[in-house]
């Protein structure tokens, strides 16, 4: 396929990048000493600035070091966002580690899977959750386990822990560099286990480095250098949140606002009271904000830049933001394997509603045909293959799985897509969430965006369910409005006019709420096993 997509680069964006060859914590130092007393992280009543964080990440090093932590061991951290996921985070990479980001909310049983399948001997965790490692950690390598309490106070558990608060007290901000190059891994970044068993993705320090300044290059054109604030509610320990919110800002020299979850009116407060210039978002968080109901009293106009991942953003949803902030949320896309931002509408530039964009710079791209394995032209649907240098090295000790979704560089993202005359990509639907319906092929989003249209509705996916004569039939999920009542039947007619018969959905559930990741992505699968 052609690179149209350049064509459509604002003028002063490049086609092409010189990465710098270091590994990705030398952005914490090079921030620290460009902007020492600058806050690097805002937490509550909490203020840490980049030359605090730098001494708090070196005496974390050091710590681990001299536990024997050696280069190339794994370091699990399961935390919300908080200053202390940070800290370790760099802390650990500085010590040569791989960091192994763990879900907070996972269950025993998938922390035992995870901690196994990375061969991890140390884990930093908040001492909330230490019951539910308990039962498992005779069952993992665990060697070391540090506590913490969220809000700084010491975490005195006993039962063969360490307090992270006294560590960080007592050892020295005096930190030996040891080497570290950019083909080193510095991530095991485990899929959220959305589509099977969760696998550690390989990420490099050289990985990291490039999706940062590819980021940078689209989407950073408005941040102000050194004196900047962003939302930091995408969850640290998911790969969008980690290299978006966390990476970038500390490479451009911003403030992160941390939140431990997403609570609408701390975020709309905090926008308003910070004067906040960029939030990284999911479409159930605007769609929370825009509905929120004391909106009113809050100005946000001081957004600047809002860029929305995770899932397909509704017209609706975008228009509504753009009318209370005057900011154009424009879409982006990654995957886990990725780093994982591969595409995204230019800020300033060219946005094309219900697209993900362009390439990122470096970033090549081409759509197959998923029946006959040829290359597809403009608008024809096929899978998106990607290339470029934030591409994984692979799954941790899974070659065969590795080799299913990596040919000669290209990685296979498992997404149904069309590419436009101009370069820009819409998601049809993932390969596995197309609904075959006497034979019929039906895109979910196709559905979703006339389901989006209706005045009631405030979110809505749409899944497979089995059908005896159809082999698949339509079934739509749907929350509506506050205050707002529907029928089934009131929904089914609403689609026939604006959807041919086969599309239709013949079946429709109302619920107060969907399942959703921790990014805000609908979880189709739990649905589908309903």
């Amino acid at each position: 396929m052609e690179a149209v997509w350049f064509n459509n680069y604002l003028p002063d964006s490049k086609r092409n990048l010189t990465y710098p060859k270091v590994p990705v914590f030398q952005f914490l130092i090079d921030s620290a000493a460009r902007y020492p007393q600058n806050d690097a992280l805002i937490f509550f009543n909490r203020h840490i600035t980049f030359a605090e964080l730098e001494e708090l990440t070196n005496r974390f090093a050091n710590y681990l070091q001299q536990k024997g932590v050696k280069k190339g061991d794994r370091v699990a951290i399961m935390a919300p966002n908080c200053p202390q996921n940070v800290i370790c985070f760099f802390g650990a990479l500085k010590a040569g580690a791989l960091v192994v980001q763990t879900n907070p909310m996972y269950v025993e049983r998938e922390i035992e899977h995870q901690l196994n399948d990375s061969d991890s001997e140390t884990l930093i965790l908040m001492a909330d959750l230490y019951p539910k490692v308990t039962g498992v950690r005779a069952n993992t390598p665990l060697k070391n386990v540090i506590t913490f309490n969220i809000d700084g106070t010491a975490s005195s558990l006993g039962d063969n822990t360490e307090d992270l608060q006294g560590i960080l007290a007592s050892f020295s901000p005096d930190y030996e560099k040891i080497d570290v190059t950019p083909d080193d891994l510095a991530l095991l970044q485990y899929t959220g286990g959305t589509t099977g068993v969760s696998k550690g993705c390989m990420l490099t320090h050289g990985n990291l480095v490039a999706n940062v300044l590819q980021t940078v290059e689209v989407v950073g054109k408005n941040y102000r250098r050194g004196n900047d604030h962003v939302i930091g509610v995408l969850p640290l320990f998911h790969v969008y949140g980690l290299t978006a919110v966390m990476n970038v800002s500390i490479y451009m020299g911003v403030t992160i606002i941390l939140f431990p979850r997403f609570e609408p009116k701390s975020i709309i407060e905090a926008i308003h009271n910070y004067k906040v210039g960029i939030f990284y978002a999911s479409p159930t968080m605007l769609i929370a904000i825009n509905n929120h109901k004391e909106i009113s009293n809050y100005d946000l106009k001081c957004l600047h830049t809002c860029v929305s991942g995770s899932a397909p953003l509704p017209n609706e949803v975008k228009e509504a933001f753009f009318r209370l902030t005057g900011v154009e949320a424009v879409e982006a896309y990654g995957l886990s394997e990725a780093s994982p931002v591969t595409h995204s509408n230019p800020v300033n530039g060219l946005v094309k509603t219900g697209s993900i964009g362009l390439p990122l710079p470096d970033t090549d791209m081409k759509v197959v045909d998923i029946n006959t394995g040829d290359e597809c032209g403009f608008n024809q649907p096929g899978e998106m293959w990607v290339k470029g240098p934030q591409v994984m090295n692979g799954y941790w000790n899974r070659p065969d799985e590795t080799s299913n979704v990596l040919e000669e560089n290209w990685l296979k993202t498992g997404d149904v897509v069309e590419v436009d005359e101009e370069g820009y990509v819409f998601i049809v639907s993932r390969k596995k969430d197309v609904i075959i319906a006497g034979g019929f092929n039906i895109y979910p989003v196709e559905v979703e965006d006339v389901l989006f249209a209706h005045p009631k509705v405030q979110e809505t996916v749409v899944v497979g369910v089995p059908d005896s004569y159809r082999g698949e039939t339509v079934k739509a999920y749907i929350v509506l409005k506050e205050g707002e009542t529907a029928t089934e039947q009131e929904i089914i007619d609403y689609c026939r006019t604006k959807l041919a018969a086969y599309k239709l959905p013949r079946q429709v559930k109302f619920r107060p709420e969907l399942p959703k990741s921790a990014v805000g992505k609908i979880l189709r699968r739990v649905l589908r096993e309903e």
